[in-house]
């Protein structure tokens, strides 16, 4: 078994349980603090579009007090550049067959052994750049959506606190539904 199969082995963040936390204001300022701190560290490896996305990133939306940001590249290949950078400020790098994800790359901010901040690195000829930053502008139009997703969020995270996997894709449903609805914004 090696260290990636063997759960022992990860740190303490790496298995952390699902819990939602009512929403806070302090949040959006937080999503704007890693906005600008990311930009600054990464604008020298061709990175220089940086959104704050998820569940933080909409007034009023009860979510798991990880700060979620999204970064946009044509390919992965700064990611060695990248890694050291972040990792000078406590961005943990999760390798792809890890995460499980492979259109994006993936790092955890951590301050004291908790997840503070996610950043996901997703390629600009993907759709998961348009659909996350459509998904949270469509629930920040329609503050019923985003009170239906907490709802759902709230349960979903009593019935799946220590699995982040099913939690994360017993959502699958509601958000397609949101990214299918025709409404303009």
């Amino acid at each position: 078994m090696t260290n990636i199969e063997n759960e022992s082995t990860w740190p303490i963040w790496a298995t952390e349980s699902v819990e939602i936390a009512p929403p806070d204001p302090q949040w959006i300022e937080q999503g704007k603090f890693y906005t600008n701190e990311l930009t600054q560290l990464l604008s020298p490896v061709d990175i220089q579009h940086i959104e704050h996305f998820g569940s933080t990133a909409i007034p009023n939306l009860p979510a798991k007090p990880i700060i979620d940001m999204m970064a946009i590249t044509d390919s992965f290949d700064q990611l060695p550049a990248i890694i050291p950078i972040l990792e000078k400020e406590n961005w943990h790098y999760v390798p792809p067959e890890l995460d499980g994800k492979q259109h994006r790359r993936f790092f955890v901010k951590v301050i004291n052994d908790k997840r503070a901040a996610h950043l996901h690195i997703v390629l600009q000829q993907g759709q998961q750049w348009q659909n996350q930053l459509l998904f949270r502008d469509r629930l920040i139009a329609h503050p019923e959506w985003a009170e239906q997703y907490g709802q759902l969020k709230q349960h979903l995270a009593i019935d799946n606190k220590d699995d982040r996997e099913a939690y994360t894709q017993a959502k699958t449903e509601f958000v397609q539904n949101i990214l299918d609805h025709h409404d303009k914004i």
